[in-house]
């Protein structure tokens, strides 16, 4: 932990990073120490006395030691119905057949080596096996490797961090070394997802806490319980299982499906739903109406939402989230939307975008949703639809209005108001009068889309 050296003579009120290297220095000046770095990782003893796991190719032998199988003997292959005895040491020991061979270089006899080694050597390199899993010249031909590897992408826990992942490493530069693979490392890219906890611990089944998914499809649903799994953490985060969270969720699917009920799908267009969605608002015949430009700007900011959090960042948890504030947003306009103020066609392209962006999270209700609208294409096929800058764009934004630096007032203006025109607002705020009264006003700066500060003496 970083802090300050005290009672420590000539070292005192130095930082512990300065402190470091200035010790560092005077004991390699002195001759009785140098600055090193130090890994807690040890030496990996990868031999196992267990019968599952891959053989150590090796025998024993009275007159020249220990010897490696011969190269035309390998596989060494385990033998079949070995005795789990218990008895200590591996089981191979009391398989005499197994046991008990000649030596591959004199030919007297001689003892295999009984142990097995540790699963994370395979674990190490298995997945390159995957890309030429018939190769029975060599462990793959290297010209495949390099078409696949580095993988693109790695998904696992934390505690493979210092185990798994790092043995695949040293096994990749291995194995670079030999030649058989160019690249450096076996992953571009990592990402290391949390833990669900129940009950204030990690869900085990050590510890009896572990919630069966089985019964929660039964109870809830599918895409219900797939959904708050992705909604109640990002997915780097510990997920802390509240039953309660799931019910609230299957709340929102029944909100979604009823909306689609109270609005059965219109004709379905003959432009796909993304060639529809990218239409200029120059191109509508009519002006839409408050309430319905609230909800085509919410849909085209939902998009976008959804696309940077999911492809960019997998927050899966905010994506839910923006399909929820567009739920509200529709809701809200109920009455208008009943009264036939908001266009069957924006309904129509709502319906058909939520279906889209809810498939990869909720594929079964988005394929149901998908044929509710009409749609008689494949849903996995169709395009992610795209949203409109233009459309997203607020009309309307609020600008903080400071005085000497401090938030005194709110106004709102036009989304494409200029600089004069902000001015404007800030001093007509009735706020913002009263906190400049009787005051001389120096200057004023904006910051475009920001805020407005007055300075006054």
């Amino acid at each position: 932990m970083d802090g300050m050296l005290v009672n420590s003579g000539e070292f005192s009120r130095l930082s512990s990073a300065d402190a470091i290297k200035k010790m560092s220095a005077r004991a390699e000046e002195k001759g009785f120490g140098k600055p090193t770095v130090t890994f807690r990782i040890k030496d990996w003893g990868i031999s196992r006395q267990r019968y599952w796991g891959t053989p150590i190719p090796m025998v024993y032998c009275e007159k020249d030691g220990v010897v490696p199988v011969a190269e035309k003997n390998l596989p060494v292959i385990l033998p079949d119905n070995v005795p789990i005895t218990l008895a200590g040491g591996s089981p191979l020991l009391y398989v005499p057949e197994f046991l008990n061979t000649t030596c591959p270089k004199c030919g007297g006899a001689a003892r295999r080596e009984t142990d097995t080694m540790d699963t994370f050597v395979d674990s190490s390199w298995y997945f390159y096996r995957y890309a030429d899993a018939h190769n029975d010249k060599a462990p793959f031909d290297s010209a495949k490797i390099a078409y696949w590897f580095p993988i693109d992408q790695y998904i696992g826990g934390v505690e493979h961090a210092i185990l798994h992942l790092i043995y695949s490493r040293f096994w990749t530069k291995f194995m670079r070394d030999m030649g058989l693979v160019k690249n450096d490392e076996p992953v571009a890219r990592l990402f290391t997802q949390g833990m669900v906890i129940k009950d204030g611990a990690k869900m085990s089944k050590s510890f009896g806490n572990v919630v069966s998914p089985d019964e929660m499809v039964a109870r809830y649903g599918a895409d219900a319980t797939r959904l708050y799994s992705l909604f109640a953490a990002p997915p780097d985060r510990d997920l802390d299982w509240q039953e309660s969270g799931i019910e609230g969720i299957q709340r929102f699917v029944g909100r979604v499906y009823r909306f689609y009920l109270r609005n059965p799908a219109v004709a379905a267009p003959t432009l796909p739903v993304e060639t529809r969605l990218a239409a200029s608002p120059r191109a509508q015949s009519h002006p839409l109406s408050p309430e319905a430009r609230a909800i085509q700007r919410k849909l085209h900011q939902t998009i976008k939402r959804v696309s940077d959090d999911f492809q960019g960042r997998w927050h899966f948890n905010t994506c839910i989230a923006a399909i929820m504030e567009l739920m509200n947003e529709i809701y809200g306009a109920e009455e208008t939307r009943a009264a036939g103020g908001i266009p069957a066609s924006l309904i129509a392209d709502v319906q058909r975008t939520i279906a889209l962006l809810l498939a990869p999270m909720a594929p079964y209700l988005a394929h149901e949703l998908w044929e509710m609208t009409g749609e008689k294409s494949n849903l996995l096929k169709a395009a992610w639809p795209k949203y409109d800058p233009a459309l997203a764009a607020e009309d309307e934004i609020e600008i903080p209005v400071q005085v000497n630096g401090k938030l005194r007032s709110v106004v709102v203006v036009s989304a494409g108001a200029n600089e004069d025109q902000i001015k404007q607002a800030a001093l007509a705020d009735e706020k913002g009068r009263a906190a400049i009264a009787g005051k001389q006003v120096v200057k004023i700066i904006v910051v475009p889309q920001k805020l407005v500060n007055i300075v006054v003496r």
